[in-house]
C-alpha cells in the first residue's frame, strides 16, 4: 500500500499482484487478493500495455466489466508502439472493457500520469483520512528489507530462479547511527541454493552489498547486512508456509 498525501487530499493506492492462472497455492493465494480489490475499491486501475494479449484473463475481466465503481484502463508502454497499433489495441480492450475509461500512458517517460492523477482526484468520494498525512505506507521496516532484496534476486539471477525464492527479515535490530539485519533466502532446491550463493559465494555477496547499498539510502543510516540461503522443499504450495511468509493472510 502506497499513500500520496498532498494539502487538499489523500490517496491509497493498494497495488494487487498481476493477474494470472494459478498453478500452485502461492499463485491462488495471489489471484484472491487481487479478486479482494474488486470489493473494497472506490476506483480500479486496472494496467495493462501494448504488449499484453487482452485475451489472457479473460475470466477476471468479465468481472471487472460488471463492476460498478468506475474503471480506468491503463495501456502503459505507448512509447513503444505507433499511432495505428495504439489505436486497434483500445479498440480490443473497448470491447472487452466497454464501461471502463481507456488512457494511453507511458510511465517511463511520464506522459498521461499527471492527468491519471487529476481524474483519480475527480472520482474518489471524499472522506477523512484514513491515515496520517506523513505516512507513506502501511508496511513495517522489515518488509522493506525482504522486498529490496528480492528485489536485487530479480536483477541479478535468470527468471526461473526469482520466482522459486522468498526472503524472510529474521533479526532487525536499529541504533541511532546503525541497523543489523539478518535475512534468510529461501529456495526450493539445492540447485537452487547453489546458484543464488554461486562460485565461491560471488553471486551473493553482489545481492548483499546492492541491497545494503539500497537500504543505507532507505533508512539514511548505515546498515550490517547477514545473508543465509536455505532450502525449503515446495514452499510455494504448502498452506503452512505460505501462513509463515504472510501469504495466506492476504
Amino acid at each position: 500500500m502506497g499513500i500520496v498525501n498532498t494539502p487538499e487530499m489523500q490517496i491509497v493506492f493498494s497495488d494487487t499482484p498481476g493477474v494470472l492462472k494459478p498453478n500452485y497455492k502461492l499463485q491462488e493465494s495471489m489471484l484472491a487478493f487481487s479478486e479482494s480489490a474488486l470489493q473494497d475499491a472506490d476506483i480500479l486501475l486496472y494496467v495493462t500495455d501494448v504488449v499484453e494479449n487482452p485475451e489472457k484473463n479473460r475470466d477476471f475481466l468479465d468481472k471487472v466489466a460488471k463492476m460498478t465503481i468506475p474503471v480506468i484502463l491503463l495501456i502503459n508502454k505507448i512509447d513503444q508502439s505507433d499511432q495505428k497499433q495504439l489505436g486497434d489495441i483500445v479498440e480490443q480492450w473497448h470491447k472487452l472493457l466497454p464501461n471502463a475509461e481507456i488512457l494511453p500512458i507511458s510511465a517511463k517517460n511520464k506522459f498521461g500520469t499527471d492527468m491519471l492523477l487529476a481524474r483519480i482526484k475527480d472520482l474518489l468520494p471524499e472522506s477523512p483520512a484514513y491515515f496520517d498525512k506523513e505516512q507513506l505506507t502501511d508496511k513495517p521496516a522489515r518488509f522493506f528489507v525482504t522486498e529490496t532484496i528480492r528485489e536485487k534476486i530479480l536483477l541479478y539471477y535468470d527468471k526461473e530462479i526469482p520466482y522459486a525464492v522468498e526472503v524472510r527479515c529474521e533479526s532487525f535490530k536499529e541504533t541511532d547511527k546503525r541497523i543489523d539485519i539478518r535475512a534468510v533466502i529461501y529456495v526450493e532446491r539445492e540447485s537452487q541454493k547453489g546458484i543464488i550463493i554461486g562460485h565461491q559465494g560471488i553471486a551473493l555477496k553482489k545481492v548483499s552489498t546492492e541491497a545494503r547499498k539500497t537500504l543505507e539510502k532507505f533508512f539514511d543510516k548505515h546498515i550490517f547486512l547477514e545473508t543465509y540461503v536455505k532450502v525449503d522443499k515446495d514452499w510455494r504450495s504448502n498452506d503452512k508456509e505460505l501462513d509463515s511468509f504472510g501469504y495466506n493472510a492476504i
